[in-house]
């Protein structure tokens, strides 16, 4: 898929998704949004498959909560390595699994169509 066809199925997918009523905010997430303007090609969270928004939200949430917790807390602690990638690998599944899970309700309450089946 060219980048002009991405974004035109793109545009046409957050149409649909604005006229299911939800806010901007859980259809199109600032980190998607991020995203796109960098040229990455993914869909929208309602529109992309389960496993697919489990790992994207869950390793942004892993890693920027990991940093921030370092930062803050297990930096002056002293703590191992291994300890701090465990408990942020783990707070990132627990994240993408319910975020995931949120975006496969509301898709299937508002009767959101895949990716693949919008045409181009």
């Amino acid at each position: 898929m060219t980048r002009s066809e991405f974004k035109n199925r793109l545009t046409k997918a957050l149409e649909h998704l604005e006229a299911t009523g939800m806010r901007r905010s859980m259809y199109a997430p600032p980190m998607f949004r991020l995203l796109w303007k960098m040229g990455v090609r993914v869909p929208p969270p309602h529109m992309n498959g389960f496993i697919a928004n489990v790992v994207m939200m869950g390793v942004f949430f892993a890693v920027s909560w990991g940093l921030v917790m370092w930062l803050i807390l297990w930096s002056w602690q002293g703590k191992p390595f291994s300890m701090m990638a465990t408990v942020s690998a783990v707070a990132g599944l627990l994240f993408g699994l319910l975020t995931a899970s949120s975006m496969a309700y509301q898709a299937r309450q508002h009767e959101v169509p895949r990716w693949q089946t919008l045409g181009p």
